[in-house]
């Protein structure tokens, strides 16, 4: 059965997302990660959004794909500034990498705007040996 998260995170926002189980034996693969603002009609904004194995000490917008905490990352502008408006989203999500402890989502918006998220989960039944890499693996900050 899929998992899904939503909600709205205000700039410099960090939301958990408990998943961890007392033996780890259900891990998560992110299928499903999209974003969209708060006021499509009248706001300009751009927002990034991320999914982290760990929480964060401070929130920003720079994407780097080299950190191993970091699970996705999206981005989302919103121009209502000319005749047409426009919106558009790019999206990353990694490689199907097995997620059996708690996530954590931040938003950094350019101005001040608060931003829709919305994240669905496949859960899938892991073996006690891959449940004890896959912990290991957040305990060591490693993908």
């Amino acid at each position: 059965m899929i998992k899904t998260f939503r909600g709205k995170l205000a700039d410099g926002g960090q939301v958990k997302i408990r998943l961890s189980t007392i033996r780890g034996e259900i891990g998560y693969n992110i299928i499903k990660f999209q974003l969209l603002p708060i006021d499509p009609i009248s706001n300009n904004q751009e927002s990034v959004i991320k999914i982290w194995t760990r929480e964060q000490a401070t929130v920003d917008g720079d994407i780097d794909f080299s950190n191993s905490e970091l699970l996705a990352a999206a981005y989302m502008e919103n121009d209502n500034s000319g005749s047409t408006p426009t919106y558009s989203e790019a999206a990353v999500i990694f490689d199907r990498i097995a997620i059996n402890q708690d996530i954590f989502v931040t938003h950094h918006e350019q101005g001040a705007d608060a931003c829709n998220y919305y994240i669905e989960l496949e859960p899938s039944k892991l073996s006690l040996d891959e449940a004890a890499v896959a912990t290991l693996k957040d305990m060591r900050g490693t993908n």
